[in-house]
């Protein structure tokens, strides 16, 4: 007998697919349709700093130039709390209609405000967080530290504000993300790389005890551009993944897993059964899912479980948990394979 069934951040799932962040959750018919395609978890379509920021601007962009202090920062207030008022409706909503977990998304730059919206979600029945954090890092004179704490600082801030389970979607653009995702692991403590401004009266930055992230998504997919070269402009890019780009999470899972305290979550190029199947073979507790859904609809979720448990049937599994992880480099006895060497081998043929 085939049990799909899996425990994501401490969540029951009926199996380890979630529709990641998308259009296709923004609405409550849209996570309706995912839960009856047999969705084991659902993301909502992320709230967005830059969204709210630019309609407290128009909001306030009269008023500011006419000088009405009090009047603006009524306005500016106002909208800042409008923002998640329509999220915080689906949410709500989409608890009491669907019985599969229900993970709010908040895509943040920085940790203001961050932390009252967490907190507001959480109060509206979300199962879980996940921290979407939409950090490009370009700028010549932030240091790899200064990238690290940024990710480490929004985490914190909206940990003291929630118990819900929280998952940190990551980008890959990290000088050395081993390190970082050792950091952002469950039961940390702050270090001295942490602001003064973290402690309370009396507390030295050792003294700050917290606990971390409850999974890493790999990785968040940012978006593409292209160039125009006819119109001499930038044009966008491909707005979908595909199979191909599974490798990079599929590297960075199968080197973390074992290795890192909290869960992993693959994301990005996972189209069909034998994605998935990797994917959970390098570690993966869970697997999320978009761009194949855009490209062969929401019935792609019944193919990929159908997939799923034909492998397994045929591997004699029962579980994923029987074979998750199986082919991580902690358990390899060629961990090498795993990095410089296979390098090697294909581009000068060494054997």
């Amino acid at each position: 007998m085939i049990d799909l069934s899996t425990t994501y951040m401490g969540l029951k799932l009926n199996n380890p697919l979630i529709v990641s962040s998308s259009g296709l959750t923004k609405t409550l018919r849209g996570v309706q349709k995912c839960a009856e395609a047999g969705a084991g978890a659902i993301v909502l379509k992320s709230l967005f700093e830059e969204q709210i920021a630019a309609e407290v601007a128009e909001l306030t962009q009269h008023v500011d130039s006419v000088g009405h202090t009090e009047s603006f920062e009524y306005l500016h207030g106002y909208g800042e709390a409008l923002g998640p008022r329509e999220y915080l409706q689906l949410v709500r909503e989409a608890k009491k209609t669907v019985e599969v977990p229900i993970i709010a998304s908040i895509n943040c730059v920085t940790d203001q405000r961050w932390a009252d919206y967490a907190k507001q979600l959480a109060t509206a029945g979300a199962d879980a967080l996940e921290i979407n954090i939409g950090f490009l890092p370009h700028a010549a004179e932030l240091s790899s530290a200064d990238v690290e704490d940024r990710y480490t600082r929004i985490l914190y801030a909206v940990r003291t504000q929630v118990d819900l389970p929280v998952a940190l979607k990551v980008g890959p653009y990290i000088s050395n993300f081993a390190h970082l995702a050792d950091r952002l692991g469950i039961d940390r403590v702050a270090g001295p790389a942490f602001s003064v401004g973290w402690c309370g009266p009396g507390q030295s930055d050792k003294e700050i005890t917290w606990q971390g992230a409850d999974a890493l998504v790999l990785f968040n997919r940012f978006y593409n551009f292209d160039i125009d070269i006819d119109k001499l402009a930038l044009a966008t890019g491909h707005p979908y993944s595909t199979s191909a780009d599974i490798h990079v999470p599929l590297r960075w899972i199968s080197l973390l897993a074992g290795r890192v305290t909290c869960d992993l979550a693959a994301a990005t190029g996972i189209h069909d059964g034998r994605d998935v199947i990797k994917q959970l073979l390098a570690g993966a507790t869970a697997v999320q899912i978009c761009s194949t859904l855009y490209r062969n609809g929401l019935s792609q979720i019944t193919l990929i479980l159908q997939q799923l448990q034909e492998w397994m049937k045929a591997h004699d599994f029962e579980k994923p948990g029987e074979f998750r992880g199986q082919l991580s480099q902690a358990r390899s006895e060629h961990p090498g394979d795993y990095e410089r060497l296979q390098y090697i081998k294909a581009l000068v043929g060494m054997e």
